[in-house]
């Protein structure tokens, strides 16, 4: 028997409809391509966004066409968002910091039929525009005062294709299972793949983000998502702020730490979301410039593990509240959140900060375990570590074209990659991805646990771990730091400082200082570039 409930589907364009409706004059507040602040709000956004799918539509955009976008946080990528996949058609966010060879691939294998370009990535077209294949024409997001001269074909002017529309536009209803957006993620083997979200995962994932034990977004917050839309839709944050009318302030390009900063206490921000490196140019400004949060109480850390001294400062020296979060661009991508338990309020807080450092407990919907290399599952006592496994209502049952063959076992779990322990409380932590954890002697060790204590040391600015071979424990580990300008600290200094939270067997064999580390066009340490560089390197213990 079924229950007496009307079935109304969840689509994307009822999140912007209610923001419009019910939170309409809320502010969202953009640092433009152009310069100035741009000051806008949800209910324009919306009328905006329907005025883009009238002119999308004269264009020949039909139902589930991919359309991409190369572009940074801003309010017209806010429009975009809504709009392409409100009317039905799919928004394909495409990473620019990738190789011109990898977004050449992405978007023909996307199937892209229009591409919208910030003005600063108009020359990354140009270069591969003779690749693209099935692209009818671009958008550059911009004003005619500002539309610059180029080489690529069949090119339209953002702000005329919006004058031109009305705004008399009724978003259609579909099938909330439909396609709403396309992210692909460069984490896996061989070329990158692709996620595609369906309005149904979008909108409950959406509920989730809002939840006080998700990221607790509300009407109250001021919310500068440093993330970027391109990069698992901003952790859904956009949709997010739509849900619960939320005040969104988007960054654009200027990413450094005075910016953000700059930003943050202009709009009197209350929740900011980014990876460690973007934490560290802030914390590193507020820090010589002797600065305070005004208004920020709150930030998520997320795309690599949040190192313990970072949360400390946070926390300790600021009095900022961080939430160390877990997920995938195959898990839309919230995973697990580290908030505290009640049961955590009386603990030192030494005590605090050891579970803070965790990447926490899984949000509702989303269910995970543990299991050894034959597929047992490992118990949840914090000690015993195994593969992670996930699945869930907003979690990928398979990349876009059936790329990498079945990727979910017959029971619908997904294979993360990582290695993790899950203590008797759920709190998950991450000890390694397991091609990059340490096998020792018949031991592992956790590149995550060395660099994250590596940071730690005074004059450390980030470090890198990676395995080296040795003739007699197979693998040994080597740290690869980054100093802070001019500061004397030396490799006795940092292993002495490692001596203090690691066991003998876990300390690094050596130390390399390097000017800077590689990273991935996510923000992420690219190990395999280190590996690659060091793969010769002999350790002074070999």
């Amino acid at each position: 028997m079924l229950g007496l409930v009307q079935d109304r589907p969840l689509l994307i364009s009822s999140l912007i409809e209610y923001a419009a409706l019910n939170h309409g004059d809320v502010e969202i507040v953009s640092r433009s391509v152009e310069g100035p602040i741009h000051r806008t709000n949800y209910r324009e956004v919306n009328l905006r966004a329907k005025k883009m799918a009238q002119a999308l539509t004269k264009l020949g955009v039909e139902f589930g066409d991919r359309i991409g976008t190369l572009a940074w946080n801003g309010y017209r990528h806010l429009e975009i968002y809504f709009g392409i996949s409100a009317m039905g058609s799919v928004c394909h966010t495409i990473n620019p910091r990738l190789f011109p060879e990898q977004i050449t691939y992405i978007a023909n294998h996307a199937e892209d039929k229009f591409i919208f370009v910030d003005l600063t990535f108009v020359p990354l077209l140009e270069a591969v525009k003779d690749h693209l294949t099935g692209v009818k024409g671009f958008v550059i997001m911009t004003d005619e005062a500002h539309m610059p001269e180029t080489s690529l074909d069949n090119v339209y002017c953002y702000e005329t294709l919006i004058e031109a529309e009305d705004g008399n536009y009724e978003w259609p209803v579909f099938d909330e299972n439909s396609a709403s957006s396309l992210c692909y993620t460069s984490g896996t083997t061989g070329n990158p793949k692709g996620v595609l979200y369906s309005h149904r995962s979008t909108v409950l994932h959406s509920f989730c983000v809002c939840t006080t034990d998700g990221l607790g977004i509300g009407n109250r917050d001021s919310i500068l998502p440093v993330v970027p839309m391109f990069h698992a839709n901003a952790w859904g944050i956009p949709y997010a702020a739509a849900m619960s009318g939320a005040k969104m302030v988007m960054p654009g390009s200027q990413m450094d730490g005075q910016s953000i900063y700059e930003l943050m206490e202009q709009e009197q921000v209350t929740l900011s979301a980014g990876v460690p490196t973007v934490w560290l140019m802030l914390l590193g400004y507020v820090k010589e410039n002797n600065l305070r949060f005004s208004s920020m109480n709150r930030t998520v850390i997320g795309g690599s593990a949040a190192p313990r001294s970072m949360i400390e400062t946070f926390v300790g020296e600021y009095g900022v509240e961080v939430c160390h979060a877990w997920g995938m661009t195959e898990m839309s991508p919230l995973g697990t959140t580290g908030n505290l338990l009640k049961k955590h309020e009386n603990l030192s807080d030494d005590e605090k900060y050891a579970i803070r450092q965790k990447q926490g407990r899984t949000v509702y919907g989303v269910e995970l375990k543990i299991v050894d290399d034959e597929g047992a599952e490992q118990p949840r006592d914090g000690v015993a570590f195994g593969r992670l496994l996930v699945r869930g209502p907003w979690i990928t049952s398979g990349y876009f074209k059936h790329e990498g063959g079945d990727v979910v076992d017959a029971d619908g779990w997904f294979d993360t990659g990582d290695v993790a322990t899950i203590d008797p409380d759920g709190y998950m932590q991450i000890t390694d991805r397991s091609k990059d954890v340490i096998k020792s002697g018949g031991e592992w060790i956790s590149s995550i646990d060395v660099e994250n204590e590596a940071v730690g040391c005074p004059g450390i600015v980030e470090a890198a771990v990676i395995a080296v071979p040795h003739p007699k424990w197979d693998e040994r580990p080597l740290v690869i730091a980054v100093k802070e300008k001019d500061h004397p600290v030396t490799k006795e200094d940092l292993v002495h400082h490692l001596e203090n939270s690691l066991a003998k067997w876990q300390l690094p064999d050596d130390v390399v200082f390097v000017d800077e580390l590689p990273h991935t066009a996510t923000g992420k340490l690219l190990k395999t570039k280190l590996r690659d560089e060091y793969k010769d390197y002999k350790l002074p213990t070999a």
